[in-house]
């Protein structure tokens, strides 16, 4: 499939928040059209992210507003600028999320998103896996043909 970099696709820098930010705070943030989701940087290290969908659970759970360190999903699946498009889309198939933190040795430098890959990546991929022999067809007397036969 695509060999395409992250870097090469580039990472959006939005905020960045701290663990003890205010929920609500983090909420204004969510508001913005081009904010999804919002890094948790602590000592410059990603310690967690919040989405919309941790504010909606936090509203629902409860009547407090807690600082951020109580809602954000942690620990947090970070890739590499060097990785490809198509390890990303791997990476969040596997981890089950749709944002992932852009981590040097140096540092937190951006956020990927699933919208993000979405123009590098066919729309539909079809993995085939044989679980048995090829196709084969029985003949009326019970006797197994390859299909080719």
């Amino acid at each position: 499939m695509i060999q395409t970099t992250i870097d090469a696709v580039g990472v959006r820098t939005p905020p960045t928040i701290s663990p003890d930010t205010p929920a609500d705070e983090a909420a204004t943030y969510l508001r913005r059209a081009e904010v999804s989701a919002l890094p948790v940087l602590a000592d410059g290290a990603v310690v967690g992210i919040v989405a919309a969908s941790d504010l909606v659970a936090m509203v629902a759970e409860t009547a407090a507003r807690p600082a951020v360190r109580a809602i954000m999903s942690t620990p947090v699946a970070t890739i590499s600028p060097t990785a490809t498009v198509c390890d990303a889309a791997e990476r969040m198939r596997a981890e089950g999320v749709k944002h992932l933190p852009v981590v040097t040795d140096d540092g937190y430098r951006g956020l990927l998103s699933v919208a993000d890959l979405a123009p590098y990546l066919p729309r539909h991929s079809l993995d085939i896996e044989w679980q048995a022999e090829p196709l084969s067809v029985e003949s009326d007397g019970g006797r197994r043909l390859p299909a080719g036969d």
